[in-house]
């Protein structure tokens, strides 16, 4: 049970912002004050400043990994995202699948999709 001097706080509370909201629209104090401006503005600093640090970075890694993928050739050392370490033997670029050799004539087939980082043929392993 709640007590009464709680419920009449409560509704003491509800309706004096009831009219201090009227007078705010009698008033012409519209949506977008300056108050209410400086408020949000904080806040949309912060989602600029996420957007540009953590996002941006994200979707231009996503897009060079794509890049990658679709460019894979033979010859290319991969690891996918289970870890499997492996060089490419055989590929098309309309097939999703990659033939990838992980030991001495032990050859599996993965998807694209799945491959992490990819170190060209041309490229010495210590450059990273």
């Amino acid at each position: 049970m709640v007590p009464p001097s709680f419920t009449q706080d409560w509704t003491l509370a509800l309706m004096s912002s009831l009219f201090i909201s009227s007078a705010q629209a009698a008033d012409g104090g519209g949506l977008l004050t300056n108050s209410t401006v400086l408020q949000f503005a904080p806040m949309l600093v912060i989602m600029v400043v996420f957007y540009f640090l953590l996002i941006r970075p994200q979707q231009v890694r996503a897009r060079a990994l794509r890049e990658q993928q679709s460019s894979l050739r033979r010859g290319d050392r991969i690891v996918t995202a289970g870890g499997i370490v492996g060089v490419v033997q055989a590929t098309r670029d309309d097939a999703p699948e990659v033939e990838v050799e992980i030991a001495q004539g032990v050859r599996v087939k993965i998807l694209r999709s799945t491959i992490n980082n990819i170190t060209p043929r041309d490229k010495p392993a210590n450059d990273s």
